[in-house]
């Protein structure tokens, strides 16, 4: 039997997918600069003269961030799986909230690997950690 091809017109990615989405690409982007970082020491590609590492003070940043990507995120990722499985607890918010968890987790990387500003990067990470809250708190609600 066969079935007609699906309609395109009305098919549409869920915005908080789409969140999901870009907190993964954005680990993958953190995944390779890692890997780039890491190739003057690992593979001597890059390495300066003297034998180190030009990048040598991001790798360790950069790895930093990378762990913190897998901390609090899991939480976030938990709170849009059960509003996609139950969009009768979803509200309007949980949208804006997503992206502004991803967005500040983006900003919280370029904080964190190119300055060595610890306020501020605890300013930023207070952002993401408050939409998570906020989240989980309209999702039971």
């Amino acid at each position: 039997m066969c079935h007609p091809p699906p309609d395109t017109s009305r098919m549409t990615m869920d915005p908080l997918v789409l969140a999901m989405a870009s907190q993964v690409a954005w680990v993958a982007i953190l995944y390779a600069a890692l890997t780039l970082v890491r190739a003057p020491a690992v593979w001597g590609l890059g390495r300066r003269e003297d034998g180190s590492n030009p990048w040598g003070t991001y790798e360790p940043r950069i790895s930093a961030n990378l762990r913190n990507q897998f901390e609090w995120p899991v939480l976030f990722f938990a709170a849009c799986l059960l509003l996609l499985l139950d969009p009768s607890l979803r509200h309007s918010f949980h949208t804006w909230l997503a992206w502004l968890f991803v967005l500040g987790r983006m900003l919280h990387t370029g904080v964190q690997v190119l300055t060595t500003n610890v306020r501020l990067r605890g300013v930023v990470f207070t952002v993401n950690f408050l939409a998570v809250l906020a989240m989980w708190g309209l999702l039971l609600a």
